[in-house]
C-alpha cells in the first residue's frame, strides 16, 4: 500500500514538473517573440519594472520587511548610470555596473539604520531616508535638478552591439531581466534564503537557533537594493534619461502596489503585478479618466477578491495545487 502511494506521489510530482517546465518554455518563447508583435519600448519598460518588483518582493515576500524607500535604489542607480555614461563616456555595461554598485552601497547605508527597528518603524525609517535622498537629488549639481539627466547615449554594448537599435536593446534588457530573475531564484532557494524565510515566519525562533538575524536582514536588504538598482540602471539606458520621478516616494508606492497585486512570496507574482500596472498606465495614458483612480479601483478589487494576490490565489486554488504549485505565504 505504501509503495502504491509513493508511486502515485512520484507520478504527480513528475506531472507537476512537466507542467511547470511547459509554462517556463512558453513564457520564454513569448518573451523572445514579443518585439515582433508589440512596441519594444513598452516591453522594455515592462521588463524593467517587473525586475524592480521582483527585487522588492525579495525583501517583503521572503524576509517580511516592508520598505517604503526602494525608489532610492531604483532612481539612484538610474542617476549614477546616466551620469557616468553621459559625462564620463563609459560604455553602457560599465555604467550599469556602477549604478548597481551605487544602489548596493545605498542599500548598505539605509539597511544599517533601518534593520534596527521592526514593523511600521522599519517602514518609516526607510521612507525618511528615501526622502532625504530625494532632496539630495533635487539639490545636487550632477543630477541637474528638476530637469534631470537628459539625452543619455545608449552606446555600443561590449563595443560592437549597437543599442540604438530597438531590437538589440530589447534583447539586452531581456537578458538582464532573465539573469536578475535567475539570481533571485537561486537566492531564495539557497540556505541563506531558507533562513530568511524562517526569520519571516518566526524571528525569535531564528534568534534562539543561533542565527545572526540582523546580518541576514542586512544581506537581504543589500541584495534587494542591488537588483532594484539593476532595474533602474537599465531603465535609464532604455529611456535615455533619469529624473526625480525615479526617486520620488510615489515610485516606492508603485512597486509595493505591483507586488501586492501579483502576490507576495511568489517568484512570478510581481511579474504579473508589474505587467498589470504598466499596461494600465500605458493604455489609459490618453484617457480622460484619471489613471490613478482606475489603478486604485483595480487594487481595491484585487484586495477584496484576491487576498493573496492574483498569482497567490491561483497557486492556492484547486487547479494550482493539481498543477503542482504551492503557496507558502
Amino acid at each position: 500500500m505504501a509503495d502504491i502511494t509513493e508511486t502515485i506521489q512520484s507520478e504527480k510530482s513528475r506531472t507537476a514538473l512537466s507542467v511547470q517546465a511547459g509554462f517556463l518554455v512558453a513564457g520564454l518563447l513569448l518573451l523572445l517573440l514579443a518585439p515582433f508583435f508589440f512596441y519594444p519600448i513598452f516591453l522594455m519598460k515592462l521588463l524593467c519594472f517587473a525586475l524592480f518588483a521582483c527585487a522588492f518582493n525579495l525583501l517583503l515576500g521572503y524576509t517580511g520587511l516592508l520598505s517604503f524607500g526602494h525608489a532610492t535604489f531604483f532612481g539612484g542607480a538610474a542617476y549614477f548610470t546616466a551620469y557616468t555614461v553621459k559625462e564620463w563616456g563609459l560604455p553602457p555595461e560599465l555604467g550599469i555596473l556602477i549604478g548597481v554598485a551605487g544602489a548596493a552601497f545605498l542599500g548598505l547605508v539605509m539597511g544599517f539604520f533601518a534593520i534596527r527597528r521592526q514593523g511600521i518603524y522599519f517602514a518609516m525609517i526607510t521612507l525618511a531616508l528615501s526622502q532625504m535622498f530625494f532632496f539630495f537629488c533635487l539639490q545636487a549639481e550632477f543630477t541637474e535638478g528638476e530637469d534631470g539627466i537628459q539625452s543619455v547615449p545608449r552606446g555600443h554594448l561590449f563595443g560592437f552591439i549597437d543599442l540604438n537599435s530597438s531590437t538589440n536593446m530589447y534583447y539586452f534588457v531581456l537578458a538582464v531581466f532573465l539573469v536578475g530573475i535567475l539570481i533571485i531564484w537561486r537566492f531564495i532557494n539557497s540556505p541563506f534564503g531558507m533562513i530568511l524565510k524562517s526569520i519571516r515566519e518566526n524571528e525569535q525562533r531564528a534568534i534562539s537557533l543561533g542565527y545572526s538575524v540582523a546580518r541576514y536582514k542586512l544581506g537581504a536588504f543589500v541584495m534587494s537594493a542591488a537588483l532594484a538598482g539593476l532595474a533602474g540602471a537599465v531603465k535609464s539606458i532604455v529611456f535615455q534619461f533619469a529624473t526625480l520621478t525615479d526617486v520620488a516616494w510615489q515610485m516606492s508606492g508603485e512597486v509595493i502596489l505591483m507586488t501586492l497585486l501579483g502576490g507576495i512570496g511568489t517568484l512570478i507574482g510581481p511579474l504579473f503585478g508589474a505587467g498589470l500596472v504598466v499596461v494600465l498606465e500605458n493604455y489609459l495614458a490618453t484617457s480622460e479618466f484619471p489613471v490613478t483612480i482606475i489603478t486604485g479601483i483595480v487594487f481595491m478589487v484585487c484586495v477584496l477578491i484576491f487576498r493573496r494576490g492574483i498569482i497567490g490565489e491561483f497557486y492556492a486554488s484547486r487547479i494550482g495545487r493539481k498543477l503542482g504549485f504551492v503557496y507558502r505565504r
